[in-house]
């Protein structure tokens, strides 16, 4: 008997001990890293059983917005260097964890279905062309990355009343996808996970390349298993993952 109650303490203590360093981390992610970050969150918690990934997606400027008043996140990944850029400002990244993990691609995308050819953003102008999903530029890098390439070709104003401002690249994606605009600007990686549903009408030339960073964030309080998180990402695994979804090595690696 005492044998037993001496083995349940034990087995007390010792699950005890494992509860007082399990960790749940909280990933803020770009909307458009979700289906590659669900796998390599699986794949963390496989390897860490002690650690739980709670995901969550959004625009980048608005996840940005959440951590800044204080949501407790401990690792953000952006879809663009301004957004990360304005959290270090804030003193929110902690120091030496910034890593810029992969590129991707601006596009251009119609409709599986549509017949009219849309090969250059001059195209846009096309009367048969009456709505055009874009990322909110004040919220979603990807269209800030639209706004400024059709500023420089000048088309930014004279497209404005055809323009359908979305809360971030999914959304646009999934406006093309049920046809209910006629064009529409995501990333290439997004463009990738459609293919049964949209087309890629034309690659846009970026200014500045599309490249997403990943920080540990101070608001956090695992910072530790963050770190863990972000490893897995940068990894060659967690690129390998990502490249399966349409993203492109970053140039740094």
């Amino acid at each position: 008997m005492r044998a037993t109650v001496s083995v349940l303490a034990g087995l007390g203590l010792s699950l005890a001990a494992w509860s007082a360093h399990a960790e749940t981390i909280t990933v803020s992610a770009a909307a458009s890293l979700t289906d590659a970050f669900k796998e390599i969150a699986a794949h963390y918690e496989q390897q860490n059983p002690q650690d739980k990934v709670q995901l969550n997606f959004g625009a980048s400027g608005t996840l940005l917005q959440q951590i800044d008043k204080g949501a407790p996140v401990d690792v953000f990944a952006s879809a663009d260097e301004a957004t990360m850029d304005k959290a270090a400002a804030s003193g929110l990244v902690v120091e030496g964890t910034r890593a810029t993990f992969v590129r991707n691609t601006l596009v251009l995308i119609q409709p599986e279905a549509a017949t009219l050819q849309l090969d250059s953003l001059e195209a846009l102008q096309n009367p048969a062309v009456e709505r055009i999903a874009v990322g909110n530029p004040d919220s979603v890098p990807v269209g800030r990355y639209t706004k400024a390439a059709l500023e420089a070709a000048g088309q930014w104003e004279v497209l404005q009343p055809k323009v359908i401002l979305t809360q971030n690249v999914r959304q646009s994606l999934d406006y093309v996808a049920r046809a209910e605009v006629q064009a529409g600007f995501v990333y290439g990686s997004d463009a990738a996970l459609f293919k049964d549903k949209v087309k890629i009408s034309y690659t846009v030339p970026v200014a500045k390349p599309v490249t997403y960073p990943i920080a540990v964030i101070t608001t956090g309080g695992q910072a530790e298993a963050a770190k863990r998180f972000v490893d897995v990402v940068t990894s060659d695994w967690g690129q390998q993952v990502l490249a399966r979804f349409g993203f492109e090595p970053a140039a740094s690696r």
